[in-house]
């Protein structure tokens, strides 16, 4: 099934889910190997074929694919407390902020766990979720949240760098969550 790429007051075109594209204007443009994507002044350089290639090097960077049921089911799983996957103790230790909020691994009041940021400062973000809220994101366009204490485990599978992981894509769904 394709999936859509909306953009604010737009309709969107169907795009094809399983290739990666980055961001455009006016329309997302098919990303290729060795295409370097603008973010933040920056450039990442990409290369999509390599998750279809058996041969390539594993990454945890870049080298996983799923699907939105798996990644939720993981995402479950720290939300409960870890299992079956992980020790309730690996992830007490996990969910806790080890760097400090002046990290700002996700703007203003986020520090840093052991895999993914961790909401200090709700008052600082602007944001609905609760303190404690873990978030992290991926380049080839995902995103995720864990509210523990609403209750929430939040995903969205894009193929579009930058904007599935930073871009206005995610606030959107945030609030929409929390409307």
């Amino acid at each position: 099934m394709p999936l859509r790429h909306r953009r604010p007051g737009r309709e969107g075109r169907a795009l094809p889910a399983r290739q990666a594209y980055a961001d455009g204007n006016p329309e997302p443009v098919p990303m290729t190997d060795g295409m370097a994507v603008p973010l933040m002044g920056l450039a990442a350089t990409f290369a999509p074929s390599r998750i279809f290639d058996a041969s390539s090097y594993p990454s945890g960077g870049a080298g996983m694919a799923g699907t939105a049921s798996d990644v939720l089911r993981f995402l479950e799983a720290i939300r409960t407390g870890g299992g079956p996957i992980l020790k309730p103790e690996t992830v007490g230790l996990m969910v806790h902020d080890q760097v400090g909020a002046t990290a700002q691994t996700q703007g203003p009041g986020w520090g840093f766990g052991y895999g993914w940021a961790v909401l200090d400062d709700p008052a600082l973000t602007g944001t609905p979720q609760a303190a404690g809220t873990l978030q992290w994101g991926g380049a080839y366009g995902h995103s995720w949240f864990i509210d523990r204490k609403n209750g929430l485990s939040v995903v969205a599978l894009t193929n579009t760098a930058f904007e599935g992981m930073a871009g206005a894509f995610p606030t959107d769904v945030r609030n929409a969550v929390y409307e």
